[in-house]
């Protein structure tokens, strides 16, 4: 019986063809327009800073390195579309950025990367000197870390005696609406921390920062377990994307 062509012996295959079934199959090169076209951003990226990128095009150079082999430019234009602004594609929720067709974790990823990136530099600006004398660069940092977040987060920045940052801190998170807040356990970490002062800080998924009588009940109950303790309660911020609300500043603390 003549043997099918490859086959060795009956269940086997011939050594020659080996090597073609254990190589992986070549990925398609990528065109050369897109090859150019990241190669000019690229220079003006490098030549003149990100401000010479539009929005669409800083995404696109940001997602070729997490995917190298798929359109990028489409794929950040899809994002911008979608989430509708820079801003908001970076702080968008995981489950969100998944949905989108194209994006996997790898883009994904890459994207929290910046915002994290982001975030810490932001951060660094309100670190060795008092929190208090840099106002604008700690409601810059809250709005950037809350202002656009979907559902209630609560954090509590502990200071030490001299009002300098030892930790910031997500305490809890909860609906669009309300987040629980336990006034001991904020009390108890700060205890913990060797902190001295607070500064409390909530965002409004909706964008009005206007406080309501739950967050001024809340707000003076933190305040009567912080001085129960020694602790000093300096403010209580409520972000939304484009501003802040000082309970101090409004007469409410």
């Amino acid at each position: 019986m003549r043997k099918p062509p490859g086959m060795a012996e009956a269940g086997t295959l011939s050594p020659a063809l080996l090597p073609d079934l254990l190589s992986p199959a070549p990925l398609p090169p990528r065109p050369v327009a897109a090859e150019g076209h990241r190669a000019r951003m690229r220079q003006r990226l490098l030549g003149t800073g990100p401000e010479a990128l539009l929005d669409h095009e800083l995404i696109e150079m940001l997602l070729f390195l997490a995917l190298p082999r798929r359109d990028t430019r489409a794929l950040a234009h899809a994002l911008l579309a979608r989430f509708g602004s820079f801003a908001r594609v970076l702080s968008a929720p995981v489950p969100a950025l998944l949905a989108v067709e194209g994006l996997g974790e790898a883009g994904v990823a890459a994207l929290k990367t910046v915002q994290g990136a982001a975030l810490r530099l932001l951060r660094a600006e309100l670190l060795d000197r008092p929190v208090l004398d840099s106002w604008e660069a700690l409601t810059g940092y809250l709005r950037a870390a809350m202002g656009r977040e979907g559902v209630e987060q609560f954090r509590v920045l502990f200071l030490d005696v001299r009002n300098r940052l030892i930790a910031d801190e997500a305490l809890g998170r909860g609906t669009v609406n309300h987040t629980p807040v336990y006034p001991r356990e904020v009390v108890k970490r700060a205890l913990e921390l060797g902190a001295t002062a607070l500064v409390l800080a909530h965002n409004h998924p909706s964008g009005d920062v206007s406080p309501s009588a739950a967050d001024v009940s809340m707000t003076a109950e933190v305040r009567r377990a912080a001085e129960a303790l020694g602790l000093v309660l300096h403010d209580h911020l409520i972000v939304g994307a484009g501003r802040c609300l000082s309970f101090r500043a409004e007469g409410l603390l």
